[in-house]
């Protein structure tokens, strides 16, 4: 238990101009795949959904991205650059919204200072870090990202590979 706690309340530290960079790298990557995957489904299958209570792949990729707003504008004080959209969502309009926010966090991050980093944000006893809400969109992202390759193969569509 020790050591988990020093691993967690290090990971602030962890995250700073040393290992900056291979996060930028890393969101850099993920953009281009997380676009390759939106760019995979056909413009008249974004309405699809596996079963009722899921979202359609148009609102998976929205919410993707909205969140990845809303963690990255958390993370650096900044104002989310997109606005809350509900309903269904095109492949056109999904793809640019994505592409603004990877643009958004990656710009967010970069510009990050250790300090920036460290800092705790959140009311207390609920607080992250600015690297953990980093991670947090990051991990979200993928997290997501692997749902809707699950949407692409059940309409028999092969993912687009993951480049490292």
């Amino acid at each position: 238990m020790k050591f988990l706690t020093l691993v967690l309340v290090g990971l602030p530290v962890a995250l700073s101009a040393q290992t900056q960079p291979a996060l930028i790298k890393h969101w850099q990557i993920s953009k281009h795949f997380t676009l390759a995957v939106a760019g995979a489904m056909p413009a008249d299958q974004y309405g699809y959904k596996p079963a009722e209570p899921e979202m359609t792949f148009g609102q998976l990729m929205n919410h993707i991205a909205q969140a990845d707003g809303n963690y990255c504008a958390r993370a650096s004080g900044a104002k989310n650059p997109l606005t809350a959209l509900t309903g269904d969502v095109t492949k056109d309009v999904a793809i640019a919204r994505l592409t603004q926010a990877l643009d958004f966090c990656i710009a967010q991050l970069t510009a990050a200072t250790d300090a920036d980093l460290a800092k705790m944000i959140g009311p207390a006893g609920n607080q992250m870090s600015g690297a953990e809400l980093f991670l947090g969109g990051f991990t979200h992202m993928a997290h997501h990202r692997g749902q809707a390759e699950v949407y692409l193969r059940s309409k028999g569509i092969k993912p687009p590979d993951y480049e490292f």
